[in-house]
């Protein structure tokens, strides 16, 4: 190869990497423009925020835990939030089998048709987006402020009133009681109850597990298990563990986060504070 020849690759390359360097920049600007694009939430955080004051068709954009140019649309439908992998291209914003231009396009779409929600079939239109200029919270920290400004009620107004944060479900390989073997079932965490089936399709649980009577939740490494977590009640501990580590986190998290709600709520009942 001659010097010329390598000096005309290296032109295109740095070209090439310019181009992508603008491109890149473009779709950062694009996202800092829209008032409903959170740049570092989580997925929980995203959950905690879209069910604690948003309402059915609340949305917002954040970057997904995958690569780089991966983005989750966030939507809540009732009692549930569901995310939505949004795809940058190179040239266009890919999700499902549709691409646009343009993110504003892709919720021009969808606005007037509606998305379906995973396995369950529900219909979501993208009716309100959630606005980023408010202080975001840590995760699984209170929530309660949060668009107050919109609604006009006051931090006071909202707690009450809002429903459960921090649902979640997925499956964990569990181990039996009498036999201690260990057998994957499918987990659903609402409120202040933890339920597991036999799978996903099942819809009786085989047990309902109130965290109101759970003492502790952390890693355990007395099971010789990758990935594994203990949950303590009065008359049996349960151990469970997850494909992954971030998996395992996450579940660890936000039973610790609910454990310490159930017991702030239980010492403003023994003060007298509580209102239901």
């Amino acid at each position: 190869m001659g010097i010329a020849e390598m000096e005309e690759r290296r032109r295109m390359s740095y070209q090439q990497d310019q181009r992508r360097h603008l491109e890149h920049s473009d779709v950062e600007e694009e996202l800092q423009n829209l008032g409903w694009y959170h740049d570092s939430l989580t997925r929980h955080a995203a959950e905690a925020l879209l069910l604690s004051n948003g309402s059915d068709g609340s949305y917002l954009l954040r970057k997904s835990d995958g690569k780089a140019d991966l983005y989750s649309l966030s939507v809540r439908a009732r009692d549930s939030v569901k995310h939505f992998h949004v795809e940058y291209t190179g040239s266009s914003y890919k999700f499902g089998f549709n691409e646009f231009l343009s993110l504003r396009d892709l919720i021009m779409h969808f606005a007037n048709q509606p998305l379906i929600g995973s396995e369950t079939g529900t219909l979501i239109i993208l009716k309100n987006p959630y606005p980023k200029m408010v202080e975001e919270p840590s995760i699984y920290e209170s929530v309660r402020v949060h668009t107050a400004m919109q609604t006009g009620k006051t931090e006071i107004d909202l707690v009450p009133n809002a429903p459960s944060l921090g649902t979640k479900e997925g499956y964990l390989t569990k181990q039996g009681r009498i036999v201690k073997n260990w057998k994957t079932r499918w987990f659903t965490l609402h409120r202040n109850e933890l339920k597991y089936y036999k799978d996903q399709t099942s819809t009786e649980p085989i047990r309902a597990l109130d965290l109101t009577e759970c003492s502790a939740v952390q890693f355990d490494y007395s099971q010789d298990k990758v990935n594994c977590f203990c949950l303590v009640f009065p008359l049996r501990t349960y151990y469970l563990y997850a494909k992954t580590g971030v998996e395992a986190d996450e579940w660890i998290k936000i039973l610790q986060w609910k454990l310490s709600q159930i017991r702030r709520q239980a010492r403003q009942r023994d003060s007298g504070t509580f209102r239901p």
